[in-house]
């Protein structure tokens, strides 16, 4: 089953300093049918303007990774970590048994880009953040693992039986990816218009596939995609 969801029948909230699309039911945006899509519980496409971010503010016993796909945003934490994670690049905070952060923009240009949460397969560890350059050329032309709890990736780690991939694409390139078909899978081109086994999918719709051992992506215009693989 492959589901297209177009960008502009996402939940969508604009604070002013934050335009927030949601793909899952998130804050004041309810949908029962689309609450999560196996662990993968929320995936958001933030906009978020210069000089501004989410002050500090609590989680706890959730995997959060941070894709950046335009600008960069500035990490602090109760634990003392502080790090920017710039556009390409990954952060990922394990919430644990509870963490407080801010995520500021402290860049003279708009920042893009997703949040995603995973529910994790342990509860109450303790929490952690990390975060790690990923160049886009290395994933040109092919998924890269940019965080997994899957033994054996070489990738940001998280607890959940999920992987996180990216890819980039030049206009009529393709790639594939390998999978289990009882595995939830949900794509988005964070840019670039593409076709997923025949089913064609603009910039910014979310792509949910399940039952399939495998698909094809290919780039209709040059493109950077985002892949959560989650049990």
């Amino acid at each position: 089953m492959i589901e297209v969801r177009p960008f502009e029948s996402l939940g969508a909230a604009d604070h002013g300093w934050l335009d927030a699309r949601h793909h899952f039911s998130f804050a004041g945006y309810h949908d029962p049918a689309r609450t999560n899509w196996g662990r993968l519980r929320v995936w958001n496409d933030d906009t978020i303007a210069a000089k501004s971010g989410f002050p500090s503010h609590p989680h706890r016993d959730m995997e959060i990774v941070t894709y950046v796909h335009e600008g960069a945003i500035t990490h602090r934490d109760s634990l003392g970590n502080e790090g920017r994670t710039g556009a390409g690049d990954v952060q990922v905070m394990s919430a644990g048994t509870g963490i407080e952060h801010s995520e500021f923009n402290l860049e003279d240009e708009q920042t893009r880009l997703f949040q995603i949460w995973i529910l994790p397969d342990r509860r109450g560890e303790a929490p952690s953040w990390g975060a790690r350059p990923f160049p886009r050329g290395d994933r040109s032309g092919r998924f890269v693992t940019l965080a997994s709890g899957i033994e054996g990736d070489d990738a940001l780690p998280i607890r959940a039986d999920a992987r996180v991939l990216g890819a980039t694409l030049a206009a009529g390139e393709q790639a594939t990816y390998e999978t289990e078909p009882g595995r939830h899978l949900y794509l988005v081109s964070a840019s670039g218009r593409i076709d997923v086994d025949g089913t064609p999918a603009n910039a910014r719709d979310g792509v949910a596939i399940t039952g399939v051992d495998r698909f094809t992506v290919t780039a209709a215009e040059d493109s950077e995609l985002v892949l959560v693989d989650a049990a």
